[in-house]
């Protein structure tokens, strides 16, 4: 049903099909495992276990940088798993979040009683933090500061709830903004970035904040279920008694407007990322960035009144996301896929909703930022010929389709 979805959209057929013939090796280059060590190895290999996504665009990044975010990816993820854990008695978890950085410069520590889905990176951690050491010293303060101040950090949203606008930012900040300054620091360390770009730490907060506002905004049933509040209360408690009233039919309306008011404060992030993406030069740094960005803005296009969202998860079409990942390699081309996307958001906004004139002055300052040359458009056709290419899509995908399956799930 996934790739039927696409049929009628061309431009997407063409792009799992280039996606089927090289063309993701454009910007996802595959990397020489038989050069690495035994313990790089299994990073990457814990890496394609943990996201198959990441690991994607991770493994295309140029020289040195590549093993440097590997391993960053990897420490956050085992710091991650252990906030997430929720077999893990809180007088335990929370000494060992404030002290995981410590871990890195310990060969013996591993962790064998997590329950998590992602237990393999601590279960290992002996490999992640021997490939840490292996690292020159300029990566190495990177990621150990940004480990210890997030494990600082979930130490205290642990205990604290999301009740306002600034507690809802200082959480994002927390699990990805700083992300957001590590990565930014790493591209400036590694000589591959001017160093405006790691020192420009609010930009790289918001990048971050950008793609966590999305995912909390588009997973609010699957949060909701797993007992999990991260929409602000200030926002939501303008439309309901209790944030779980939301995925009642009855309140679908009130639902709506509170949805459109957090997806017009996520939209308000668009200057900074393109800003960020703006002052990148190389281009595999700018690949790394971009696709995660444009998957966003089409993500939120998708949810914008959207109610659908309160019975299930939304989500772009896999022949969407493919063609944008091969599309998102400069920053006219971002533009134009973000004008795209803000374009449609304001065809959709209701008179009545209550954040109408803030939506249409949010969205304007975006189309004034991404005026460009370059065009993205859809169509949906079905001339007959298309059926014939539907056809052969379908035969040469059974080799591949579960690959791109699982890259999109991972990423959504």
């Amino acid at each position: 049903m996934d790739l039927l979805k696409s049929f009628s959209h061309p431009e997407e057929v063409m792009a799992l099909l280039k996606f089927k013939l090289g063309g993701s090796e454009v910007v996802m280059p595959k990397c020489d495992f038989n050069s690495m060590s035994p313990s790089l190895l299994t990073c990457y290999n814990l890496l394609n276990r943990t996201s198959r996504s990441f690991s994607a665009v991770i493994q295309a990044l140029d020289g040195e940088l590549r093993n440097a975010v590997c391993i960053f990816y990897l420490v956050l993820r085992a710091l991650d798993t252990v906030e997430d854990d929720m077999t893990i008695p809180i007088d335990i978890k929370i000494p060992m979040l404030k002290s995981f950085y410590k871990n890195l410069q310990d060969p013996d520590w591993k962790y064998m009683d997590s329950k998590d889905k992602d237990r393999c990176v601590l279960e290992n951690f002996q490999c992640i933090s021997k490939e840490f050491r292996e690292l020159e010293e300029m990566y190495r303060d990177v990621i150990s500061d940004i480990c210890q101040k997030m494990g600082l950090g979930m130490t205290e949203i642990l205990v604290k709830k999301v009740d306002t606008m600034a507690d809802w930012d200082q959480y994002c900040h927390y699990v990805a903004g700083l992300v957001g300054i590590g990565l930014a620091r790493l591209f400036s360390t590694s000589g591959l970035e001017e160093p405006i770009v790691g020192q420009d730490t609010q930009l790289a907060n918001d990048l971050g904040l950008f793609l966590q506002k999305t995912n909390i905004i588009r997973d609010y049933l699957e949060d909701y279920n797993d007992k999990r509040i991260f929409w602000p209360k200030v926002a939501w408690s303008k439309y309901a008694a209790d944030v779980g009233d939301f995925s009642k039919v009855e309140n679908q309306e009130q639902a709506v407007k509170c949805l459109n008011e957090l997806i017009t404060n996520a939209l308000e992030l668009i200057p900074s990322s393109l800003r960020f993406m703006g002052r990148l030069k190389n281009q595999s740094v700018f690949n790394f960035v971009a696709i995660p960005q444009v998957m966003a803005i089409a993500t939120l296009e998708r949810c914008y009144n959207n109610p659908k969202v309160f019975t299930g998860v939304v989500k772009i079409r896999k022949g969407e996301a493919v063609r944008m990942m091969l599309g998102a390699t400069s920053i006219e081309r971002v533009k134009a896929i973000m004008r795209h996307f803000t374009l449609q958001i304001i065809e959709k906004i209701p008179n009545d909703d209550p954040n109408s004139a803030k939506t249409r002055a949010v969205c304007q300052k975006s189309l004034e930022l991404t005026e460009t040359e370059q065009e993205y458009t859809t169509s949906s056709i079905y001339p007959p010929l298309y059926v014939s290419l539907g056809l052969m899509l379908t035969a040469i995908s059974y080799t591949y389709w579960s690959q791109i399956s699982q890259w999109y799930d991972d990423l959504f």
